[in-house]
């Protein structure tokens, strides 16, 4: 996924310094090229030799260390770099880097770069919400930086509160909002609902289905990797909410019907691939409601067609893509859908196949238009994913 791109990793003098090197393998498994420079006082809490082993790079920490490649180190590393994560930055490093003071390997190579720059800072609270440190992150935002805001939490000093530097799967999460794709969807508005949705019987029992969420999910998050401005109205689900998006919460089908129609019509694309529940209780009277065996019998009723409303009401130039998940007879039923509810595209896959359906990271999709169908086969759910936003945009 970042085959190609350097990463450059700033560490400075923080307990959470350690936490660095999970950032680094994970960044490493996905083929980055990852530079780490340390302060001398980071090197009191994780030695360059962790950094060398995992990356295969040599750590950089003296400006003057003569054990490189003939260049000026920090200038050619600056050049070479697609983004500088600052992490952790401690109050003092802020403060150089908020007024160009460059006094070591690190604040030298930040300030040459001209690739986009992180900082994650990581301190006590009060250091954190002094003025003199707010005003130099708002300096620093002022220079086109970006700071991620830290975690609120127990700290290494005693203290709870903000200052706590952000776990690293959420710093990598920034980086590859940043530089994992190219922003091909920018200025597009996209819808995508996910999960599944619960129709209550009784304030205990509720309808459902096995929905994970895991493939709305994924096209919500590869569609704001992508440049789009994301809407991801989503049912109840046991996953993490991706970051970068819109995200509206929903519980029945109702609810995820009126808050997709609410913003339907402001939108680009609209990728449907919650899996509703079908039928809901009927309103019916009390003494309707009658017990056979010890069993609870109950009149049910469908729900709202969410994508047969949005089919119908699809305005000019808007894309409908919606999920059809079948047991038997997948292409014919989904060609079907694709006529009937006026969509772009369906993306079709027999839940009976191994590594496709509900609950895993893998699927197995046929995309279907109305010029043929494109088998993807096996891969990923986030692979997945970017197909169908390349196959779906590519209908324009």
């Amino acid at each position: 996924m970042l085959k190609g791109k350097t990463v450059v990793l700033g560490a400075s003098g923080s307990i959470a310094a350690y936490k660095i090197a999970s950032l680094a393998s994970a960044l490493q498994k996905l083929h980055a090229d990852v530079q780490v420079i340390l302060t001398e006082n980071a090197t009191q809490f994780i030695t360059p030799v962790t950094f060398e082993t995992l990356t295969g790079n040599k750590c950089l920490v003296n400006t003057f260390d003569r054990n490189f490649r003939f260049s000026v180190e920090h200038v050619a590393l600056a050049k070479r770099a697609d983004i500088f994560m600052l992490a952790p930055a401690t109050a003092n490093v802020i403060a150089k880097v908020a007024h160009g003071l460059a006094d070591d390997m690190l604040t030298t190579t930040f300030l040459a770069c001209r690739c986009p720059k992180y900082i994650a800072p990581a301190m006590n609270t009060q250091m954190y919400e002094n003025p003199i440190t707010q005003d130099n992150l708002k300096t620093c935002v002022s220079y086109g930086m970006h700071v991620i805001d830290p975690a609120v939490g127990y700290l290494a000093c005693g203290d709870t509160g903000a200052g706590k530097m952000p776990e690293p799967e959420v710093l990598l999460d920034y980086i590859l909002q940043e530089i994992a794709c190219e922003k091909d969807l920018a200025g597009k508005r996209i819808l995508v609902t996910a999960g599944p949705t619960r129709e209550a019987i009784d304030p205990v029992r509720y309808l459902t289905n096995h929905s994970s969420g895991k493939m709305g999910y994924a096209i919500a998050r590869a569609a704001a990797r992508r440049g789009a401005e994301v809407t991801l109205v989503t049912g109840p689900t046991q996953i993490a909410k991706p970051r970068f998006v819109k995200v509206v919460e929903v519980t029945s089908a109702g609810e995820m019907f009126d808050a997709v129609t609410a913003v339907s019509a402001e939108q680009d694309a609209i990728i449907k691939a919650a899996a509703v529940a079908d039928y809901r209780p009927a309103q019916v009277a009390d003494e309707k409601l009658k017990k056979k065996d010890g069993e609870l019998s109950i009149a049910l009723e469908r729900t709202e067609d969410i994508l047969a409303y949005l089919g119908a009401h699809k305005r000019p130039g808007q894309l409908l893509c919606g999920f059809s998940m079948e047991t038997e007879n997948l292409l014919e039923n989904s060609r079907a859908k694709l006529v009937k509810k006026n969509l772009d595209m369906v993306a079709a896959n027999n839940v009976k196949v191994a590594g496709a359906g509900f609950g895993v990271d893998t699927n197995v999709v046929t995309l279907i238009t109305a010029g043929g169908e494109k088998e993807l086969g096996l891969m990923s759910k986030d692979e997945t994913a970017d197909r169908l936003l390349t196959e779906l945009f590519g209908l324009r």
